[in-house]
C-alpha cells in the first residue's frame, strides 16, 4: 500500500512541477535548462557548467550575459549539496523571469523525474526546455493491440504514447474455390479449417504476449472487416484476456500502420477507461452518501482529517483542482495553529485569535499534506480529475477531499 500512495504522489507532484514550469519565459535567451543522467559525476557536470560560464562572457547583451551567469552561479550552488546523481538523474532549471514593470526574479526548479533521464542536456533558451520530461507525463499503463483480417494479422503494444509491433502472421488461407460440387464443398471445409488453425494461432500468441504481463489495462482489436468480431466473439481468446477486451474497431489495414490506425481510433476510448474507474470511485462514495445514515462516507477537509488521525480512511479520494496550501503559523503573541488557504494567499496572515501578524513555520500543497496523512495508516489514495461531471460535483459539492471509509466513526 505505502509503495501505491508513494507512486500517486510522485506522479501528482511531478505533473504540478511541470505546470508551474511549462509557461514560464524569459526576456531572452537566458533560462538554463539542464538534464543530468545518474551516470554522470557531480563533479564532471560542475567542470562542464564552469566552462559554460566563461563561454557566457561573450554575450554581447550586458544584461543576458548577466543574468545566465547568474542562473549558472545559482545551479552550481545547488549541486554542491548533492554527493551523487539521484537513481532517475536529475533536472534543474534557473533563470530570470520578468516580474512588475522592468523587475525580473531568479526562479529554480529541481525536479526527481519519475523515469531515468537517458542524455546529458544543457540549453539556454527563452523557455524552459521540457520535451523529455513531457512524455513522463502520459500514462505509462499498457494495452493489447490486435489487427487482424484472414489475410494476415500484427500484434502490438501500446504503452503511454508508445507502438511496439510485436508480431506479424499471414494467413496462409487459400482463396476461393471456383469450381462446384463436392470439390467445391471439401475446398470450402479446407478453407475453414485453415481459418480455424490461423486464429488459434494467433490466441496462442495473444496468450504468450498479453496474459501475465503488468500493467496490462487492456485489449483493443481492430482490422477492415469481419474477421475482428468474429475471432473475438467465437471465443478464441484466452478467458481472462477475452474479459478485458475493451472493443472492435475498423481500421484499413492489418499490418505497423493499422497498428497506429486502430490506436487513433481508439483514443476516446482508451481516454474513458482511467475516467470510468475515477467515476466509480466517486459514484460509490455518493452510494454510502445517500445512505440513511451517511454509510462509510466522510467529507469536508476537517471531517477527513479526523477520519483519518483514527485510521478509520480506505480510499481517500482528492480532486486535481483544489489550489490549495496547508500552512502551520505562530504569531507575536504565542499562538500557533494549522490552517487550510488559497493558492498564493499564503503571505501576510493574521492570527486567528488575536489578529495580530504571523510567522509562517510550514507551507506545503495541501495535496502533498493530506498524503502524509494518508501514508501512516496505510490509507489508498487516489487522484479524482474534473474531466468528468462526478469529478466536478466532488470539488464542488464536498469541497474536493472526501473518503470511502474502513468503519464507520462517530
Amino acid at each position: 500500500m505505502d509503495e501505491v500512495v508513494s507512486a500517486e504522489r510522485a506522479r501528482y507532484d511531478f505533473k504540478k512541477a511541470m505546470q508551474e514550469i511549462v509557461d514560464i519565459r524569459g526576456r531572452g535567451t537566458e533560462l538554463i535548462s539542464l538534464y543530468i543522467p545518474q551516470s554522470k559525476q557531480i563533479f564532471e557536470v560542475m567542470a562542464y557548467l564552469r566552462d559554460e560560464y566563461s563561454q557566457s562572457s561573450n554575450i554581447k547583451s550586458k544584461g543576458t550575459m548577466k543574468n545566465v551567469q547568474g542562473a549558472i552561479d545559482s545551479i552550481m550552488s545547488r549541486l554542491k549539496t548533492f554527493k551523487s546523481v539521484p537513481p532517475n538523474g536529475i533536472a534543474i532549471f534557473c533563470g530570470e523571469v520578468p516580474r512588475a514593470g522592468d523587475q525580473t526574479r531568479m526562479v529554480q526548479f529541481v525536479i526527481n523525474p519519475p523515469e531515468m533521464i537517458t542524455a546529458f542536456l544543457y540549453r539556454c533558451d527563452s523557455q524552459f526546455y521540457l520535451d523529455p520530461l513531457k512524455g513522463m507525463l502520459l500514462d505509462k499503463k499498457s494495452y493489447g493491440l490486435i489487427v487482424i483480417d484472414r489475410n494476415e494479422c500484427t500484434l502490438g503494444l501500446l504503452t503511454g504514447s508508445r507502438i511496439e509491433p510485436l508480431k506479424h502472421f499471414d494467413s496462409l488461407i487459400m482463396g476461393k474455390h471456383r469450381q462446384g460440387g463436392q470439390s467445391s464443398v471439401r475446398f470450402e471445409r479446407l478453407i475453414e479449417i485453415a481459418a480455424h488453425e490461423y486464429y488459434k494461432k494467433v490466441s496462442d500468441s495473444v496468450t504468450d504476449l498479453f496474459l501475465d504481463r503488468p500493467g496490462m489495462e487492456g485489449i483493443l482489436v481492430g482490422g477492415p472487416g469481419y474477421t475482428k468480431d468474429f475471432f473475438v466473439k467465437e471465443g478464441y481468446l484466452h478467458h481472462e484476456l477475452q474479459k478485458i477486451v475493451i472493443d472492435t474497431f475498423d481500421t484499413g489495414y492489418t499490418d505497423e500502420y493499422g497498428l497506429k490506425e486502430l490506436v487513433e481510433n481508439a483514443k476516446d476510448a482508451i481516454l474513458d477507461i482511467g475516467l470510468v474507474k475515477e467515476k466509480d470511485l466517486v459514484q460509490k462514495l455518493f452510494s454510502e452518501i445517500r445512505k440513511q445514515d451517511g454509510g462509510l462516507s466522510s467529507y469536508g477537509e476537517e471531517e477527513v482529517r479526523s477520519a483519518l488521525s483514527m485510521g478509520a480512511v480506505d480510499t481517500l479520494l482528492i480532486s486535481d483542482g483544489l489550489g490549495k496550501r496547508r500552512i502551520e503559523v505562530e504569531c507575536d503573541n504565542g499562538h500557533r495553529y494549522e490552517a487550510t488557504v488559497p493558492e498564493g494567499r499564503d503571505e501576510d496572515i493574521a492570527c486567528r485569535e488575536c489578529g495580530e501578524n504571523t510567522t509562517i513555520l510550514k507551507n506545503e500543497d495541501i495535496v502533498d499534506d493530506m498524503f502524509e496523512n494518508a501514508e501512516m495508516f496505510n490509507s489508498r489514495v487516489e487522484i479524482i480529475s474534473m474531466d468528468s461531471e462526478e469529478g466536478q460535483m466532488l470539488l464542488n459539492a464536498f469541497g474536493g477531499i472526501a473518503a470511502i471509509l474502513r468503519y464507520k466513526v462517530a
